[in-house]
């Protein structure tokens, strides 16, 4: 089975172990815009060329509706984040496609050098609600190295503070929230710029759960930090979340088009590895081994965390929709 092709295997995994699970109503908080022609030749991700062209609203409705069937769905997007695309175009296609969109938000993709006025100018002009940094416009290399303060400079999060922004933060460094660098980073930024509203991204990246588990104890007190659920399929991250910090600062996310990829995470040691086709033997003795979309898991995840935690059907809608739409002034 490929990477975007929806099955009957998909479907009906999803009939019989999701379907009861997810609300009717969804906003998610992680979910990518981006056009293949924006990325210099021979730089496309192999995914991204195995799918549509064009990654608009229209695109993630349609595509989103094989995978998760039968729900009203609204988000928060940003621009697909790559070194070799200049931020201006992404930027512009995101506000062009949110003009027909009033129920959902858009984040601006920032680069470290960018002027924080300039910044503040796009932001206004274009109606963006937070920021989105990512570790690979950093100067520090390799980029998974980086500190946040490498990608995400005080002076843009100063900005961020004074027009009420969220930001969505993907931190890297090996340990993710375990690392003493990165929760120092995070509450200075949170404490400091209390109106700002810091989103960390894949259950602040807990694709080793352990590291959320480890360091999640940091954060504990901080008022203007949530946690998205994107791509995570360790429910361990999310469970720790939920008990330390409570279930309204859970929000759901896809990572569209990351969910329409075959396989999932798992923690290995102290670091973590993607399994997919491609890396992993699936000729076993026991069964007929299939990757599930990576859509799909993350939700299998989020559902036992729910369970294991005993979130009650109101709580599970607050992760789906209600304190997306608290955060970003939606309707409920």
């Amino acid at each position: 089975m490929k990477d975007w092709i929806v099955t009957d295997w998909d479907r009906e995994l999803f009939d019989n172990e999701l379907d009861s699970f997810v609300p009717p109503v969804i906003f998610d908080a992680h979910a990518h815009t981006y056009r293949v022609d924006h990325f210099p030749e021979g730089t496309v991700p192999a995914y991204l060329s195995a799918g549509p062209a064009v990654g608009g609203l229209a695109t993630f409705d349609r595509e989103m509706e094989q995978v998760i069937p039968r729900r009203k769905t609204e988000g928060l997007f940003f621009p697909y984040p790559h070194p070799r695309v200049t931020i201006e175009a992404p930027n512009e296609f995101l506000a062009q496609e949110l003009k027909q969109r009033p129920g959902s938000r858009g984040q601006m993709l920032i680069t470290p050098d960018l002027d924080p006025e300039r910044m503040r100018e796009i932001v206004r002009r274009h109606k963006f609600v937070g920021l989105k940094c990512y570790h690979v416009y950093s100067p520090k290399k390799p980029t998974f190295d980086a500190y946040i303060e490498d990608f995400l400079p005080e002076s843009q999060v100063k900005v961020a503070h004074e027009e009420g922004l969220s930001i969505t933060l993907h931190m890297v460094r090996s340990r993710a929230l375990a690392d003493v660098a990165n929760q120092e980073t995070i509450r200075r930024y949170c404490e400091t710029y209390p109106n700002m509203r810091m989103i960390l991204a894949h259950a602040a990246r807990g694709f080793n759960a352990h590291h959320t588990v480890l360091g999640i104890h940091s954060l504990r007190g901080i008022q203007n930090v949530w946690f998205d659920t994107s791509a995570v399929t360790d429910c361990g991250a999310i469970e720790a979340i939920i008990n330390t910090m409570g279930h309204k600062r859970v929000l759901y996310g896809s990572d569209f088009p990351v969910s329409h990829l075959r396989g999932r995470c798992v923690g290995l040691g102290d670091s973590f590895l993607w399994i997919s086709a491609d890396n992993t033997n699936l000729e076993v003795p026991y069964a007929k081994l299939d990757l599930a979309l990576v859509a799909h898991e993350s939700l299998r995840c989020l559902k036992v965390a729910c369970l294991s935690t005993r979130m009650s059907d109101t709580q599970v809608e607050d992760i789906f929709h209600a304190s997306g739409a608290e955060l970003f002034g939606l309707p409920k």
